[in-house]
């Protein structure tokens, strides 16, 4: 059943788990939720008994926000509680008040944003798909380009990005935003490969990895000597890498892979908590001729019927990457993000809709 997005109706909806909207005109999809009544949360699955001290068994999912065309790269911003997030086809950034409960637009006219994140001093780091930049917005509002060039060329499409204890700022750099005029603007590539690079404090640029074919998704682990980065084309699944991480903080080494995703499967975004878990936005991978499979690995069966819709939620890795926990969600999540006073609110962009679940565990500094 369509909802129609407007402030009336979303008041109405309040009783479903739908934030309030103030003047903005939904330019998707606007999809009703009802929230489980039950505790435990049928929703969550633990996939191995070391998932049961994380899950909050009297917490259940939340719907904050709807009508958005693809939402991803969600932050907390603790200096004023919202969590920001993009809504990249609609060329806007988005922003749920923890304070009052509304959901609004942040930003028009946002570069077709991708990743967001912060930095120690609290200002905002965004991706730019259409400028195939990387930005820090001021206290005063305005911008400062971070990156936009490599070694003379204009970068891809800039797409997630995280902040080291020293200041540097790291970022992957697939083709997704220039690969055709719905997240960003058509255009070849100017770099050989597609690169994940870094930042330094005073503003140096290198390619710290240079053979992963479009990466996605990246974080540290929480004493960040380890980096994780998502391959969206590897073959033949889906799969992410973990780096050691050089003693200095500027190189990595020891490519490893940490997890295939397995036939059918897509990790997107993700975010490690305090423990070194991975909480990692899942979905399907759009191929034809899915096959059966288990979402927990060996641990505990979870049943998969090679429908598409039963990838969608969030999958839970612990530091060995094994398959610990499963959140399902009625939408492919792209990215996840802790926020909250305490950082123990997970919040999940989810195609048209933002979700969130209280659960015990912390997003690791």
């Amino acid at each position: 059943m369509r909802v129609e997005f407007n402030r009336r109706r979303l008041l109405q909806a309040a009783g479903l788990g739908l934030a309030s909207i103030s003047g903005v005109q939904a330019l998707a999809q606007s999809f009703s939720f009802t929230p489980n009544q039950r505790y435990p949360d049928p929703a969550v699955y633990v996939l191995d008994p070391s998932f049961e001290k994380l899950r909050l068994f009297n917490s259940t999912l939340e719907q904050l926000g709807t009508g958005m065309r693809w939402a991803e790269g969600p932050v907390y911003l603790p200096s004023t509680q919202k969590l920001v997030l993009s809504d990249i086809p609609n060329n806007r950034l988005m922003a749920y008040d923890e304070r009052s409960g509304e959901f609004q637009v942040y930003k028009d006219n946002a570069n077709y944003s991708n990743g967001n994140t912060v930095d120690q001093q609290g200002r905002l780091i965004t991706c730019e798909h259409l400028t195939r930049r990387v930005v820090r917005t001021e206290e005063d509002g305005s911008t400062t380009v971070l990156a936009d060039a490599f070694n003379g060329k204009r970068l891809n499409s800039p797409n997630d990005v995280v902040v080291r204890s020293d200041g540097s700022i790291w970022f992957t750099d697939p083709v997704f935003g220039i690969s055709g005029e719905w997240e960003g603007r058509s255009a070849s590539p100017e770099q050989e490969t597609t690169n994940v690079y870094r930042i330094g404090p005073k503003g140096e640029i290198t390619a710290v990895i240079t053979d992963i074919v479009n990466p996605n998704g990246l974080a540290f682990s929480p004493q960040e000597d380890k980096l994780y980065v998502v391959e969206s084309h590897d073959n033949p699944h889906n799969s992410i890498w973990r780096f050691d991480v050089a003693e200095n903080g500027q190189s990595v080494a020891n490519k490893t892979k940490f997890i295939d995703a397995g036939e059918g499967a897509a990790p997107d975004g993700f975010r490690v908590d305090q423990y070194g878990n991975l909480w990692c936005g899942w979905g399907h991978n759009a191929s034809i001729g899915t096959q059966k499979e288990d979402i927990g690995g060996n641990m505990q069966a979870y049943p998969l019927n090679g429908s598409p819709e039963e990838f969608d939620g969030v999958k839970i890795f612990n530091p060995e990457g094994q398959a610990i926990g499963f959140i399902r969600l009625p939408e492919r999540c792209a990215n996840v993000a802790f926020g909250g006073p305490k950082r123990n609110r997970l919040y999940m962009a989810s195609s048209h809709s933002l979700y969130a679940l209280y659960v015990n565990a912390q997003g690791a500094v």
